[in-house]
């Protein structure tokens, strides 16, 4: 596994970007993306080149019994427009239940209101989408 490693929270107005560092000894959030205002790819692409992302991750809404529904089609139309643009910099699907939940839950347990937040509730989910994928 190289580092650094991109994980995206995907939604429809926002995506949440959380990364680890070149060693891949922590991960952070980086920030949201709000796709009514920037240009999601495009933004993507520049903190990819910036930070020198080796692998990016976009986890990926499964129903509870494992399936795919029309969220997940939603996240993989969005991966592969991401993938082709990519080039050798590999995107792997990773299973996001519960991380939105589990964000909310430390974001309560730090004293924040996770509703009142919404742009941290996004970035705290692409954290939990990294530290499930990197076994944390």
């Amino acid at each position: 596994m190289n580092h650094p490693i991109l994980a995206i929270d995907y939604g429809d107005v926002r995506l949440g970007i959380a990364a680890t560092d070149e060693f891949g000894l922590a991960a952070h959030p980086v920030e949201t993306i709000d796709s009514r205002t920037t240009e999601v790819i495009a933004r993507i692409l520049e903190i990819v080149a910036t930070r020198k992302v080796c692998e990016v991750i976009v986890g990926l809404p499964l129903r509870m019994d494992g399936s795919e529904g029309k969220s997940s089609k939603k996240v993989r139309d969005f991966g592969e427009h991401l993938r082709k643009m990519l080039g050798d910099i590999p995107l792997i699907y990773v299973d996001e239940r519960f991380t939105t939940i589990s964000a909310a839950e430390k974001l309560r347990e730090a004293g924040r209101n996770a509703k009142k937040q919404k742009n941290i509730i996004d970035q705290a989910a692409a954290l939990e989408i990294l530290k499930d994928y990197l076994g944390w």
